[in-house]
């Protein structure tokens, strides 16, 4: 027997799947939000492209399309909370390596960072740009070449090895739902974690009442 949440995450994956492209572009805001959900894009991606091997392309370009809808609300986020709020969302030191990072390297931060697999953060990069106001046409730019890169070399894989792919999924269809679940529900966990350490730090120690 499974819970109601594994049934409706089912439900969601097969709903996503049916879509197609547009899945794509839903699951991609989705997964470059402040909660990521870790692995599912490159999955879907490849899962598409490998049962529609000619569209493979296609596939790319809607998961290129979603992630940098996403990757721009994020920033946006960024952008207006600035680099206080940012360094509150990410905690303090770890907020300093990146704007260190994205200080010297503004462009190829983005483009690096978009390019690498899960379990590499890439929100902390958007709030990031968003934070030290990096140029809205320059950050789009980057985001994309970056998705773009990848998600092309995912598809392009999903349609070489179709075959294969889709007899492994046929075989291991809910297995690798639960996977993909368990890495959703880590990537919100660590998130919370952080948060919660962030306003941990953030709240000033009560004084100590002097005995009478």
């Amino acid at each position: 027997m499974y819970s109601p949440d594994t049934i409706a995450l089912f439900v969601v994956w097969r709903w996503l799947v049916r879509l197609g492209g547009p899945g794509l572009v839903v699951l991609g805001i989705a997964d470059n939000s402040v909660i990521p959900l870790t692995g599912s894009m490159d999955v879907l991606t490849m899962w598409l492209a490998a049962r529609h091997r000619d569209l493979w392309p296609y596939y790319a370009l809607m998961a290129t399309a979603g992630a940098v809808l996403g990757g721009y609300i994020t920033y946006s986020l960024g952008r207006k909370g600035g680099k206080e709020a940012t360094e509150r969302k990410l905690h303090k030191k770890k907020a300093a390596k990146v704007f260190s990072r994205f200080s010297h390297w503004g462009f190829k931060t983005v483009a690096v960072s978009a390019m690498l697999p899960p379990p590499f953060p890439l929100v902390p990069v958007l709030l990031a740009a968003g934070a030290l106001q990096y140029p809205k046409k320059k950050f789009v730019g980057a985001l994309a070449l970056g998705r773009g890169i990848r998600y092309s070399l995912l598809a392009g894989f999903g349609s070489l090895y179709g075959k294969a792919i889709g007899e492994f999924f046929s075989r291991y269809y809910k297995p690798a739902i639960f996977i993909l679940v368990g890495l959703a529900a880590l990537g919100g966990i660590l998130t919370l974690a952080e948060y919660l350490r962030s306003r941990r730090s953030r709240t000033p120690a009560l004084p100590h009442r002097r005995a009478a």
